[in-house]
């Protein structure tokens, strides 16, 4: 099976993303927790997805986590 690298993939998980974004994974929980019915956001079950894509949209409109 073939990795595909993190800035290639359309779906993080949590560990993926706080590496990715330089976000803390406790911070980064947070956040989730925070904006949990954002469009960034897929829940599989009990656990939170990132779709990076539009978390770099958010992150781009906003000054301050």
């Amino acid at each position: 099976m073939e990795t595909i690298p993190v800035w290639e993939k359309y779906i993080l998980t949590m560990q993926e993303a706080s590496a990715y974004f330089g976000i803390g994974i406790n911070q980064f929980r947070k956040i989730v927790i925070e904006h949990k019915d954002a469009p960034w956001v897929l829940w599989n079950g009990a656990h939170a997805k990132i779709k990076r894509r539009e978390f770099e949209k958010f992150i781009d409109s906003t000054n301050s986590l």
